[in-house]
């Protein structure tokens, strides 16, 4: 039973059933020649030292010759760790790999939500320190409204040369903030839109000021570069 047990246990490591009787054998009686194995475990001649040749390519058997004759012998049974070895280089190089092509092929997405006049007060400043440049469209002026500070920031936006482009409908042409920035260019589009989206960077904002205001801000290049192209084309269009 007990060699049963070391037999079956060997198979599962790897080594194939022929393999396994020839490693026995060897660790149980030492170095033997191919003509002792095979006699011993009942095993063919030729096969034995087919079985064999596998054993030393696997690094699990070596020969030695011993008073003129060639003799087989384990090598150690910590060689029987080596295909788990190699398998392990191998798996975590490729769990390298497979975490590069992750990293570089799949953009993060993060999504934030805000509720409220202090959430769009979140966003106006957010944005005024994301960057140089931003692009709306579906304005209507409420934001500006909404804040007490809007003056202020679109001064602060002036001051780090923050510039932006504005895409509005016709009926909000007389709001006072159109002709009042340097830094800022205002076009026309007879769209009904009471929802403004905001893109810069590789931020989007989506922002609705009506009964109770909330604004939605996406952090992911791919979005952020759609919603940019979509911008251009209404730019193109749009009236001064």
């Amino acid at each position: 039973m007990m060699f049963m047990d070391k037999y079956e246990k060997l198979v599962q490591a790897g080594l194939t059933g022929n393999e396994a009787k020839v490693y026995l054998e060897l660790i149980e009686k030492g170095a033997l020649s191919a003509n002792q194995i095979a006699k011993n475990i009942g095993m063919d001649r030729t096969l034995s030292y087919t079985v064999l040749n596998n054993l030393m390519d696997k690094g699990h058997v070596c020969n030695i010759i011993s008073e003129g004759k060639k003799l087989f012998s384990c090598s150690g049974t910590q060689s029987l760790l080596n295909p788990i070895k190699s398998k392990e280089a191998l798996v975590l190089d490729l769990i390298k790999e497979l975490d590069s092509v992750k990293k570089k092929e799949q953009q993060e997405v993060e999504v934030n939500f805000y509720e409220g006049k202090e959430g769009i007060r979140t966003f106006a400043r957010e944005f005024i320190n994301s960057g140089k440049h931003f692009d709306s469209f579906g304005s209507t002026g409420r934001l500006y409204d909404l804040l007490f500070e809007s003056d202020l920031l679109a001064k602060e936006a002036i001051r780090r040369g923050i510039k932006a482009r504005i895409i509005m409908s016709s009926k909000f042409d007389k709001h006072e903030y159109i002709n009042k920035y340097p830094n800022l260019k205002v076009k026309f589009l007879d769209l009904e839109s009471e929802a403004t989206t905001t893109v810069t960077g590789d931020k989007v904002a989506i922002h609705l000021i009506k009964d109770k205001p909330f604004i939605i801000i996406i952090k992911n290049k791919h979005i952020a570069e759609s919603y940019r192209n979509h911008f251009e084309v209404l730019w193109k269009v749009a009236t001064s």
